[in-house]
Formats: C-alpha cells, structure tokens, sequence
C-alpha cells in the first residue's frame, strides 16, 4: 500500500469520526414535561465542552418562560473571545492562557488579538500602533463642558460623560451601518483617546493642568506621563512600574460575559453607537460589586488603619457570621479557586512595592492580610484567596492614585473587551435585547378620581 494511500484513509477515518462525533454532539436534546406534554430542546456544546440547552423557542412552543434573577444560569450570547473556567481557575483570551500573554505581550497587541480574533502580525501591529497613537489627542472643544463637572464629582461618572460625548465630535459613529473601514477608524479612535481623557480626571482632582500626548511615547508611556507629567519622572517610567500598569491592563481586558460586558452588548444591539455603548458599559462598571471592588479594598483597609490596624481583630470579625464585616478583595464571585489573575499580578505587586520603597501603613495591613489568609485554615478551606482587585488596589495606591481613579483605571485596561463584545454582537447580527419577565402586580384595578382619593 502506497504512503499517499495510507495518508488518503487516515484521512478519511479522521474525518468520518469528526462528522459522527459532530453528528452525536448536535442530536443531543433535552426533554421537559409541561402539564402533560414533552418538549423537546436543542443542546449546545461549546468548544470547551461547555453545555447549554437552546431555550430560544421555549415560549413559542409552550408559553412558558424561565425565571432566573441575575442570569446566573442563563447564557445570552455564543462568543468566541474569552472563556473562563471558575472551578480550575481558568482565564483565556481567544485560546491563549492568560498567564502566556501577560509575560509575552504588549497591551495593545492583547486589544487586536480580543477585538479581531487572531494575535496581529509585526506589519498589522505596526498599523494598530500608528493609527491610536494618531488619535491620542482630543478635541480642545471637550476642555469647555470637562471644566463644568464640580471639583468634587466621581472620577466614572466624569468618564462616562467624556466618552458619550465623543459621538458628538464623531458623528459618523452614529451610522450603524458602518463598513468595516468606518468601524475600525471609530475602534481606533476610542483607543486612542481614551488613556487621554483618563488623564484629564486625574489632572482635575489634583488641580493640575493637562499633558498632551507626545509622539515618541509608547501607548502605557504616554499614560503614565500624561498622569504624572514631570513630577514623578523616575518613578513613573521605571521598568517595573511601566511592566505593572501593562500586566493590569491585560488582566482586565476582559472576562467574559460579566455585568459591564453584558451591558455594552445589550445597549448596542439597539443599535447604539459604540461610545454610547462603551458608556454605559463604564455606568455598569462603576458599582462597588463590580468595578468599583478594588476602591473598596482600599477603603476597607483606611478603615481598619482608623480602627487601630489589628489585623487579627478584622479576620476574626470575617469569620464571624454574625458580624456584618467583610474582607473586601478575597475570594472571587466566579472563581472557586485562586483567581488566575491574582497569581500573576501579586508577583508585580511585591516588585512594584519593593522598587518604589513606599512606606505606608495602609499598604502594611494589606500585607498583614494577606499572608494571613493566605496561611489561615479558615481562608484556604474556603478558597477565599486574595482575588485581582486586593492587588491592583495594592499597585494603584502605591503609584499615588487616589481610591476614586481605581474603577476608570480598570476601564482603561477593560476597553478592548468591551469593543470585542459589542463588534462581535454585531457580526453575528444579534436581535436587540429584550428580556422577559413574570409580572407580580396589581390586576385589573379601577382608576379612581383625585377627589375621592
């Protein structure tokens, strides 16, 4: 028998056993039993052997719907960009472990490769660089409504006004028929702007004036310098700190269908432009159950340093269920093990606090409950682990950001995901998004006059 024959049936048993396999894999249903009747429902599988049943035609065929509050249980979209493993403590972008592409690449090569799929070549990546870099200033003309937020607003909710704005300036985003060239310039162009605008919260609250962008900067380099200009220039472009901000930002480039992600994709299937849907992805983020976690962190270690600093009295009162405290920063929502995240940004966390030298008891305690948790019985039984936001609380305050900037910094670093999100829905032409609900209130009550009332 001939090596191209041989090759030919290999071959050929492959693919037969691939097309059975498939085969099995899409007759496989589920039954349900509803007064009497059996519905018969599709199951899905993914291509991590995750399972879902199809439910789409649920209503259509029986008239009922299901009831789950938070959609904890419920899956909203198919998507090829990240995929998250809570049991094993599993994070991948587009196939790619998280822990290869944090010590191998670059920001920005990490938002090509979530946002279009596949990690860019040197020529593309060149292109991607260029084009933010060219976007990186912003309109003069947004300096006039930026000076009327009060000196005292939120740093995300300033945000969040910014980046709606920019369809006004943009207004060729509004089409949401855009071809794809239209799309990639409006991509780039928030990319671009938004380390900028971040910038601007931070001059604000500090009373500084703005630093613009400079040409021969590098897209973290320039951040960093926008933020703390000439102040802390040692500082702030050491190899250390400068690795810290580009790990952070990857780490939060995304994370699968969580609250913000959701949001972004649910208000851009109404066709929403994207910096209206980046917005309101920035609105969700905000809330300290999401986002807003690691300014929490760091507002629970204050308070602790004001009560005395005994960290033995707070880990007691963590594992006091009667006691309303709570260890902010430990163990993860989604996460039942260590948190993927977490091992690789507390590495970055003890270079960036042993090159900075930072002496500050805040950041003591946070040591001090760490190692803690980490060696108590209580915590490891529990897998209650410090998860990413306990660290990048940790870094941004030993780099001089105040609490408020912690949720827009993790903004920064989620932008790219969001984008993936909202340019996959609409790729797969996804429906506008329109949940159900099972209605609880009054029924058929009659109006009754003001007078009589």
């Amino acid at each position: 028998m001939s090596f191209k024959l041989v090759l030919s049936l290999v071959f050929l048993i492959e693919f037969y056993t691939f097309v059975y396999t498939r085969k099995l894999i899409m007759s496989e249903t589920a039954s349900i039993n509803l007064n009497g009747k059996t519905l018969e429902l599709s199951v899905i599988t993914g291509t991590e052997n995750e399972k879902a049943i199809d439910i789409s035609k649920l209503r259509d065929q029986s008239g009922y719907i299901t009831l789950d509050p938070g959609f904890k249980n419920t899956g909203a979209t198919k998507s090829a960009i990240t995929f998250l493993d809570g049991e094993k403590g599993i994070l991948k972008y587009r196939g790619y472990k998280i822990e290869e592409l944090a010590e191998k690449s670059t920001f920005l090569e990490v938002a090509y490769l979530l946002i279009y799929g596949e990690l860019p070549s040197k020529q593309v990546l060149e292109k991607f660089r260029s084009d933010i870099k060219g976007q990186m200033m912003v309109h003069e003309d947004m300096k006039n409504f930026f000076a009327g937020f009060p000196s005292k607003s939120h740093p995300m909710g300033q945000l969040s006004c910014l980046v709606g704005a920019l369809s006004a300036f943009y207004p060729e985003s509004l089409n949401p028929n855009q071809n794809e060239e239209e799309e990639y310039q409006t991509i780039v162009n928030l990319i671009g702007k938004m380390p900028t605008i971040v910038s601007w919260i931070q001059k604000k609250s500090l009373g500084h004036p703005v630093v613009y962008p400079k040409k021969d900067l590098g897209y973290i380099d320039n951040f960093m310098n926008m933020i703390f200009g000439e102040v802390n220039c040692d500082k702030i472009f050491d190899d250390a700190v400068l690795d810290a901000m580009r790990v952070l930002l990857i780490l939060h480039a995304d994370h699968e269908q969580n609250c913000s992600a959701s949001t972004v994709r649910i208000v851009g299937s109404s066709n929403a432009n994207l910096y209206a849907s980046i917005s309101a992805g920035i609105n969700a983020l905000w809330g300290p159950l999401h986002g807003g976690a690691n300014q929490a962190v760091i507002e629970m270690l204050e308070d602790i340093k004001k009560d005395g600093g005994d960290v033995e009295k707070y880990l007691a009162k963590a594992k006091d269920k009667n006691d309303p405290f709570r260890l902010m920063g430990f163990g993860h929502r989604v996460y039942k093990n260590f948190d993927p995240r977490a091992k690789i940004i507390k590495k970055a966390a003890d270079e960036v606090l042993e090159k900075l030298g930072v002496q500050d008891p805040v950041l003591d305690i946070a040591k001090g409950l760490e190692q803690a948790a980490l060696s108590d019985q209580y915590f490891i039984d529990r897998k209650l682990y410090p998860n990413v936001d306990f660290y990048s609380g940790i870094i941004y305050r030993a780099l001089g950001f105040n609490a408020e900037m912690f949720t827009v910094l993790f903004a920064l670093g989620r932008l790219p995901g969001w984008i993936a999100q909202w340019k996959e829905m609409r790729d797969n032409k996804e429906p506008i998004g329109r949940p159900r609900q099972v209605y609880t209130g009054e029924v058929d009550r009659e109006y009754v006059d003001l007078e009589n009332r």
